[in-house]
């Protein structure tokens, strides 16, 4: 019954519970999609925000734990880790939705917006257009272009330079806001992802890791998580005026006191990483792609529940999972593997001892050959 120490953060190779909370996020957006009004309370149209936090906390601590071990960050290996990792799944499921397409005699609605799903600019696409609920990975392969060089070689190894340009850019995404209440300005997306950025970044420095410590104290931390399923269930509560933008802001920053939580030794930490969770959580990037052909299919299967019903939510739940399975162990898994082998190829930093020193002395170590840092889990 103790907080986690700086050296046992770093020491961390897995996080499950926050697979778990990947898990519970797909099915929340599922619940939205197809589970009708009964599920309306569950506010599940949030949850692709969680994914966004976690999101910039995972790849921000393999960057930082990179640069930490190599002295600085490859940007090629990075950029090519990030293509295998998300486009490879991305573009099969786009053919398949044009496939599908094809077959109902739909598929101009695809091929009219096919420059928009290639250029990764979804989140531009109206409203009808299929394949839409991929605008999400729109907005992080646009973060990503610019994060790491950002973060990462216009600031090298100094937290509080680093910390400083974190809280700068989102000062500047908040300030580009509208201030008349619009639904989902693109900015406000941003902000989630560098919320997650920010507790990285914290979390990877003693002195950071010292403020937010007290979250992983096991009784601390239950009370966090029970706190955050409080703030889920409330989201359908907020009040209109003070506009959607601020909401998922707060959501965010919610979400972002989370994560430390969530890596703790509470019981609800654990909960959440249990098997079954941490299954569907690394395959719900899959899950997510496919979720209109998994819908399709269980309003196929079941034609008497309608489109929106819990029946048709957890059939689309269901078929999605077999789905994102197959998916996951003979499309994501190998392109993975094939991402690390050319990053592994094209980076060449000078090595650092693996257990160098945290507070950035720059004493540079014995030379051990280059290798890449195994995913903390396989992040979006």
């Amino acid at each position: 019954m103790r907080p986690l120490n700086h050296d046992e953060f770093q020491a961390m190779r897995r996080f499950p519970a926050l697979d778990g909370l990947r898990a519970v996020a797909a099915v929340m957006v599922f619940a939205f999609h197809f589970g009708g009004p009964s599920w309306a309370w569950l506010t599940g149209w949030i949850g692709v925000h969680l994914f966004f936090v976690l999101s910039g906390f995972l790849i921000t601590t393999l960057l930082l734990r990179e640069e930490h071990r190599y002295g600085r960050v490859s940007l090629r290996a990075f950029y090519l880790r990030r293509f295998f990792r998300i486009m490879p799944v991305y573009l099969l499921v786009l053919f398949l939705t044009w496939v599908l397409a094809r077959l109902s005699g739909t598929a101009d609605a695809v091929e009219r917006s096919l420059r928009y799903y290639l250029l990764l600019l979804n989140d531009f696409l109206p409203a009808n257009a299929p394949y839409l609920h991929s605008w999400t990975i729109g907005i992080e392969q646009k973060f990503y272009l610019l994060w790491p060089a950002i973060a990462f070689v216009l600031v090298t190894g100094v937290f509080r330079r680093r910390l400083a340009v974190t809280l700068g850019l989102l000062v500047l995404l908040v300030a580009l806001i509208p201030p008349q209440i619009a639904w989902l300005s693109w900015p406000i997306h941003y902000v989630a992802i560098l919320l997650g950025c920010l507790i990285a970044v914290l979390m990877h420095h003693p002195r950071g890791f010292a403020l937010l410590r007290p979250l992983t104290h096991p009784v601390t931390a239950s009370v966090v998580i029970v706190a955050f399923a409080a703030v889920q269930v409330a989201v359908r509560y907020w009040p209109a005026r003070f506009g959607q933008e601020a909401l998922i802001g707060s959501y965010a920053a919610a979400t972002a006191l989370l994560l430390p939580a969530l890596l703790s030794r509470s019981v609800l930490a654990r909960v959440l990483g249990l098997r079954p969770l941490v299954f569907v959580g690394e395959r719900s990037y899959s899950m997510y792609l496919v979720q209109s052909i998994a819908a399709h299919a269980a309003v196929g299967l079941l034609p008497t529940l309608g489109r929106h019903s819990t029946g048709i939510f957890v059939a689309a739940v269901l078929v999605a999972l077999v789905l994102a399975d197959v998916l996951y162990r003979w499309v994501e898994l190998p392109m993975i593997t094939v991402g690390r082998e050319l990053a592994a190829r094209v980076s060449r930093p000078a090595p650092r001892d693996q257990d160098g020193p945290s507070g950035g002395d720059g004493v540079v170590r014995i030379p051990r050959p280059r290798e890449v840092l195994p995913d903390t889990v396989p992040a979006r």
